[in-house]
């Protein structure tokens, strides 16, 4: 057995021992035994500061910017939905107000969700448009991706593909469809509502309902309204153009899907809505 050469270094961290065999480079021992023992003083001071932030119970900074508080919420929604085995829920934020957007399957989850996101250092209010609609035939992450078409009723795959048509990827075409007939269940009286939900299948009439927690003026009578709301539902990145005509298409869908309820619809719908409902204006113009 060779002898050995036996080099003791100081290191930031204490003292280190490195055994080299002649021939092999001191200096290159000596650099890696160095690196190894800032790495352990950089661990050690991590976790020094993390007890003591734990310690004093410290939040992080609630003065940031919106978008670093949308972060800030999906990072700690992220968890949930983990845990609850549920869809993506789809945040906003505004002037430190979260908006939340998503279906989920128990009043149980909206509040425990909404209860979270309330905690979320820097979330001034929370402003829910969840409601409950997820069913057991409905895809979970833990399922991985299923078939829809042996899933959905024809009804929900024909509303999903005239967004499709228009170069919009599956899982947001569905978030956007379901802000659509949120949108516009809310203009319907509630008799009315009921009226057309009766003509539609299960998947579908799970969309077509008034949010748990809404502040929408059924009155409102512009389509630029109508589009704008639809798209603050949907939190997607999605040009008023391409939202416009998609809001276009899945009304005019809704309208084949309930024909003996078309004319009662018309008959209670505000101007705007009403050219679209009927066709009379085939893509409502955007200003």
């Amino acid at each position: 057995m060779r002898p050995r050469t036996w080099i003791t270094i100081i290191a930031a961290t204490g003292i280190g021992v490195v055994a080299t065999r002649r021939g092999t480079s001191t200096r290159r021992a000596i650099k890696r035994t160095v690196r190894t023992g800032r790495k352990r003083t950089r661990d050690l001071m991590g976790r020094a500061e993390g007890a003591l932030y734990r310690a004093r119970d410290q939040h992080p900074d609630p003065d940031v910017p919106d978008l670093v508080l949308a972060d800030r919420i999906r990072s700690e929604l992220g968890k949930l939905e983990k845990r609850l085995d549920l869809p993506r829920i789809h945040v906003a934020v505004f002037d430190h107000v979260a908006h939340l957007h998503g279906v989920v399957a128990s009043r149980a989850d909206i509040v425990t969700i909404e209860n979270a996101v309330l905690a979320v250092s820097g979330v001034r209010e929370v402003e829910s448009a969840l409601h409950v609609g997820l069913s057991v035939s409905d895809t979970r992450p833990s399922t991985g991706r299923l078939q829809h078409d042996l899933q959905w009723s024809d009804a929900k795959r024909r509303l999903v593909d005239v967004i499709l048509d228009r170069g919009v990827d599956e899982s947001a075409a569905l978030v956007l469809v379901n802000a659509i007939l949120e949108s516009f269940a809310e203009r319907l009286p509630d008799g009315e509502r009921e009226h057309v939900a009766a003509h539609l299948p299960a998947d579908v009439r799970a969309m077509f309902v008034v949010p748990w927690r809404h502040h929408h003026d059924r009155h409102q009578r512009h389509i630029e309204a109508f589009v704008n709301d639809v798209s603050f539902r949907s939190s997607l990145a999605l040009t008023d153009d391409v939202v416009a005509g998609a809001t276009a298409d899945v009304l005019h869908t809704l309208r084949a899907l309930v024909p003996d309820e078309a004319r009662d619809v018309e008959a209670v719908l505000p101007a705007d809505l009403r050219r679209i409902w009927t066709h009379e204006d085939e893509s409502p113009p955007m200003t």
